[in-house]
């Protein structure tokens, strides 16, 4: 009976002591037991020490205790935190990094192959202008050394002269010049007597298959004098080929070589010197590669020579003069043109035999064999349009004429075109059948893209046959005219960090257009610090600059710079006044040209053109110190009232052709260097001493035309938009450039279909 009441009692609150003991136990097992080692100075390891010179500067752990004693404790309790006050961190300046200009130099890519010509005073005007002539365009990099030099060096030519005739000297300073210089540069270096032909190609397809690192010593093996039996050297006429890596073992003792070694030619000298020192002798065949040489004997015509050594020569020794150098120019030339048709006849056979194994046999293979396929269009805007002509006229038309007279370069084209088609039929059907231009009846051609200039003629021939008789027929050819190998054109290094100086000439006619071009170029450059100067050339007429003191034409102007000047601290906007009757382009860039240094970079502006950073970009770099000038071809907005008849004018962010077109006949804008204005310039002087009047009938342009052998550069410039606005032609220019003048006047009014549709309407007001 107790018992019973003692469980009815404990059984209600029975889990609460079960969830205490439980709780109990699982917060004894959650504290982790751990015993801190102390210090010799009784204190926890991992206690937080305030004394700065303490040696534990870790934080404490979670589970340790302090043990300090109670005065560690009450400062404890009462410890505040204290600001330490931020040291930024003293950082060293970061290496400036030089990289360099071209991508082969910073990856240490040499180029392949180095010609040193042997020359003398006495033949560097024959033989040396002609070796130039055969070699220069088929290697990157030929240097002419010699010992005196004459007065006048032919154009052209790299010649270092070291100032001695001695043979041997003249010898060791041009491989100490070349160690010096271009050791670094180059994997091959050839070095060649000026009175030696070398054909260029093969001593270049030579080295491609040489190994840089081979100490090799390659030429025509000679013994040395008196008989010595320790190696051999290359005969210097026929010239020796020498590795980089065997040039760089000969560097440490070249001056030995040069106090030590004793000998009467100088290939001997270097050859010993070449044996003594690498223990390298002079080769003739190497890795199965064989340099073949030819001795030129007496009575020697190179279309008679047949013999083997001779066709796949690399050098022929010796050339007395230099008609020879040219004839045998000719003859390798020759048989490298019939080795490449070989080539090219050999891989349209293959071509032809591989496509018979395929699905469509014969019309897999493209017709020319080996031409790119033609080009297919995926929509219908992108069907190339064919131009049809006849032997007299064409029918499509820069102007946008229905037709034209054909001539110049067109008509060149077209008749070349015929007479190959000719020689290509009579090759075809000759001895059976002989045949005759009489008239081309139809021409079409296309430039495709992909493959070249299409071509497709009918032609009314005259057709003979064996017997004599005669025939006249139709016949239609095709023909393409492939695109030949993309060459890479190397020009001079620029940059875009160059100053341009912006020079903006003004008459009256200007000035309701100043204060636009003012805002434009502020907002582009003002406050964006741009690497540029604005200069204004005012210019007045004789009547204008007499009143000049009571009514300045130009006072608005000069007040809205002075304006910006003082709102832009940094700005400077200098101009210059000055009076003419006859504003011509020369006679203000003469004016200008005077005021500058030769190194200026111009840019002459229109107050039409709204110029910007992006522009300016492209003028330094499309502007190249005596090598090209730039003139810019900008965008001609139409004239609103035409291209928007009776409709409201829409503001377009991008170019459009129903807005403008590009003005080809515009020429105010152009980007030059003074000292290629300068040099032009003066060989104007002779000319303009017999006709002074040819300073105002010319322009910039023309004078860079006919005067200067720079290149023009003629692009369009999408960045370069002017609105509309009448331009004023002098009649005192040239007739041409007159015309030019009244030619963009009317073509900036409106395209062919915009003026029909006004026209149109005017004619509908009219009939009503």
């Amino acid at each position: 009976m107790r018992y019973a009441t003692l469980v009815s009692f404990l059984r209600p609150i029975g889990p609460v002591v079960i969830g205490i003991s439980l709780g109990f136990t699982l917060s004894l097992l959650s504290v982790t037991w751990v015993d801190d080692p102390c210090d010799a100075d009784g204190r926890s390891a991992g206690e937080l020490s305030l004394d700065g010179g303490a040696k534990q500067r870790g934080a404490r752990k979670p589970s340790s205790i302090s043990t300090g004693s109670l005065e560690n404790a009450d400062a404890e309790e009462d410890f505040e935190p204290r600001i330490v006050p931020y040291k930024p961190l003293q950082q060293t300046p970061a290496k400036k990094i030089i990289r360099a200009k071209y991508i082969s130099t910073e990856l240490g890519i040499r180029e392949r192959l180095f010609v040193g010509v042997l020359t003398s005073k006495n033949t560097i005007n024959t033989l040396g202008v002609a070796m130039n002539r055969t070699i220069r365009n088929h290697l990157d990099a030929v240097i002419f050394f010699t010992g005196m030099r004459n007065r006048k060096l032919p154009p052209g030519m790299t010649v270092v002269a070291h100032g001695d005739d001695r043979l041997i000297w003249n010898m060791f300073q041009t491989v100490k010049y070349v160690l010096d210089r271009y050791v670094g540069e180059y994997d091959w270096f050839y070095f060649i007597q000026d009175d030696t032909y070398l054909e260029a190609d093969r001593i270049k397809q030579l080295v491609e298959h040489l190994s840089m690192a081979e100490s090799l010593y390659m030429g025509k093996p000679e013994e040395f004098a008196g008989g010595e039996t320790g190696g051999r050297y290359c005969y210097g006429g026929f010239g020796y080929l020498l590795s980089r890596s065997l040039l760089l073992r000969l560097k440490p003792l070249l001056e030995t070589c040069r106090n030590d070694i004793l000998s009467s030619s100088p290939d001997e000298w270097l050859g010993r010197c070449i044996v003594d020192s690498a223990n390298v002798n002079c080769v003739d065949e190497y890795q199965g590669l064989q340099y073949y040489h030819f001795e030129v004997g007496k009575d020697f015509d190179p279309s008679k020579e047949v013999s083997t050594n001779f066709r796949n020569a690399i050098v022929v020794h010796p050339v007395t003069e230099p008609e020879q150098m040219y004839r045998l120019h000719k003859h390798f030339t020759e048989i490298e043109l019939q080795q490449t048709y070989d080539e090219i006849q050999k891989l349209q056979d293959e071509i032809k035999n591989v496509s018979m194994e395929a699905i469509d046999g014969k019309r897999t293979a493209h017709w020319p064999v080996g031409i790119n396929p033609p080009f297919e269009p995926k929509t219908r805007f992108e069907v190339l349009s064919w131009d049809y002509f006849t032997e007299d006229q064409v029918y499509t038309c820069v102007d946008g004429s229905p037709k034209c007279e054909l001539r110049g370069i067109d008509k060149v084209d077209i008749m070349d075109v015929v007479e190959i088609a000719m020689m290509e039929l009579n090759k075809k059907y000759k001895p059976i059948l002989n045949m005759r231009k009489q008239q081309l009846i139809n021409g079409y051609r296309r430039f495709d893209p992909t493959r070249g200039m299409e071509y497709t003629l009918d032609l009314q021939l005259e057709v003979v046959n064996q017997k004599g008789r005669s025939r006249s027929i139709t016949k239609r050819v095709h023909l393409v005219r492939p695109l030949s190998q993309i060459e890479i054109i190397p020009m001079p290094y620029v940059t875009e960090a160059t100053r341009v100086h912006i020079i903006l000439p003004m008459n009256v006619h200007d000035l309701e257009y100043a204060n636009h071009f003012l805002e434009v170029y502020a907002s582009h450059f003002f406050e964006k610090t741009e690497n540029a100067v604005l200069s204004f050339l005012f210019i007045y007429d004789p009547f204008q600059a007499q009143k000049v003191n009571q009514k300045d034409i130009f006072s608005g102007v000069k007040a809205k710079i002075t304006e910006y000047e003082r709102k832009y601290s940094t700005v400077k906007i200098p101009w210059i006044s000055v009076k003419t009757e006859a504003p011509s382009q020369i006679k203000m860039m003469d004016i200008i040209s005077k005021k500058h240094p030769l190194e200026t970079l111009f840019f002459i502006a229109n107050v039409h053109t709204n110029v910007n950073s992006e522009f300016l970009n492209r003028c330094r770099m499309n502007s190249i110190n005596n090598w090209q000038v730039f003139f810019p071809v900008h965008f001609q907005d139409y004239n609103p009232d035409i291209a928007y008849h009776n409709q409201e004018q829409m503001v377009a962010t991008y170019l459009s052709k129903d807005d403008g077109h590009f003005d080809r006949n515009a020429f105010d804008e152009a980007c030059f260097y003074n000292s290629d204005y300068m040099a032009t310039r003066t060989q104007m002087n002779a000319d303009v001493q017999e006709n002074e009047e040819i300073l105002e009938t010319l322009d910039i342009y023309e004078m860079f035309i006919r005067y200067s052998s720079l290149h023009v550069f003629r692009a369009v410039e999408p960045v370069l938009r002017q609105k509309y606005h009448f331009q004023v032609c002098d009649p005192r220019l040239s007739e041409d450039i007159y015309h030019r003048c009244i030619k963009s006047n009317l073509e900036r009014l409106g395209s062919r279909s915009q003026l029909a549709m006004v026209l149109f309407a005017q004619e509908q007001g009219n009939s009503t």
